[in-house]
C-alpha cells in the first residue's frame, strides 16, 4: 500500500529557526523551508550540511559563496548545494527564497514523520 499521508503547513503557523528561516512541509526524504525578506548582511561563516539543498529565489539578490565560487542569485533563478560542500550566502537586497532539502533539514520540536 502506498503512503497516502496529506499535511498541510501554513507559513503563518510554521516554526522558525534560529537562522530565521520557516519550517514548511516535511516528509520523510525531504523538506521544504522558507527564508523571507532577509535583509542585507555581512555573509555567515562557511558551514558544510548533512543534506543536499535546492533553492528557488522569489525576490530580491543574494550571493552564493560555494566552494571557492560565487553565484549571483536573483528572482527567478535556481540553485543547489551539494551535500557536504563548504558554503555560505551573502544577501545583497531584501531576499525572499524556498528551499528544499534531502534528507530533510529539520526543526527539534518537530514531528518527523
Amino acid at each position: 500500500m502506498s503512503d497516502t499521508t496529506v499535511k498541510k503547513v501554513s507559513s503563518a503557523q510554521s516554526p522558525k529557526g534560529e537562522m530565521g528561516q520557516k519550517y514548511l512541509a516535511m516528509g520523510k526524504s525531504l523538506s521544504m523551508r522558507m527564508w523571507e525578506n532577509e535583509q542585507p548582511t555581512d555573509p555567515k561563516p562557511e558551514q558544510a550540511r548533512e543534506y543536499e539543498t535546492v533553492g528557488y529565489v522569489i525576490q530580491g539578490k543574494a550571493e552564493l559563496h560555494l566552494e571557492g565560487q560565487v553565484v549571483k542569485l536573483e528572482a527567478g533563478d535556481s540553485w543547489i548545494v551539494p551535500k557536504g560542500a563548504t558554503h555560505t550566502y551573502k544577501i545583497t537586497e531584501p531576499f525572499t527564497a524556498v528551499e528544499a532539502t534531502s534528507p530533510p533539514a529539520r526543526v527539534d520540536d518537530r514531528d518527523e514523520t
